[in-house]
């Protein structure tokens, strides 16, 4: 029986499972949902009556109908016709919009220049390490030039 060197298979996934990018996605995912459903109270509980203060109460009863007659029972079932609801996907539009709006500025946009911002540092304390090497680098030489110095004139005085 040969033994193999390779990794098991459940080592193959507990190495896969404490990567850092799978980690910081599922992070990711959870508060994503959370955050939709913040979103989602937001387009209904204020955009949608905003709207609905020019027409109906609800983005999602805006419709046109492709083949009248269009008539729906109570429970937004269609009876005849063939409507068309664009008020729901202007309701989601919105909710994308807003969602992506708060994503941008609170999370992406802050994160960009505080990344910048460490860039720099590392830049700049990079430039001040070889601003030292430099300055480290010519005090030697100057010790270089002034021992051989020292040495061409101890042989001169023999």
């Amino acid at each position: 029986m040969s033994e193999k060197n390779e990794p098991g298979l459940w080592d193959g996934f507990k190495a896969f499972l404490m990567r850092g990018n799978v980690v910081d996605l599922a992070v990711a995912v959870v508060i994503g949902a959370a955050f939709t459903n913040i979103v989602n109270s937001v387009v209904q509980g204020v955009i949608n009556p905003l709207v609905g203060a020019f027409g109906t109460k609800d983005l999602d009863h805006y419709s046109s109908c492709l083949k009248d007659p269009c008539s729906m029972k109570a429970d937004g079932t269609v009876e005849t016709g063939i409507p068309i609801m664009w008020g729901s996907v202007l309701s989601a539009t919105l909710s994308f919009l807003i969602t992506a709006a708060v994503v941008y500025f609170l999370m992406v946009l802050p994160m960009a220049k505080y990344l910048a911002r460490q860039a720099a540092r590392k830049a700049e304390k990079a430039g001040t390490q070889e601003v030292l090497e430099l300055s480290e680098l010519e005090v030697l030489k100057e010790i270089r030039d002034v021992l051989v110095a020292q040495r061409g004139s101890g042989h001169d005085e023999r």
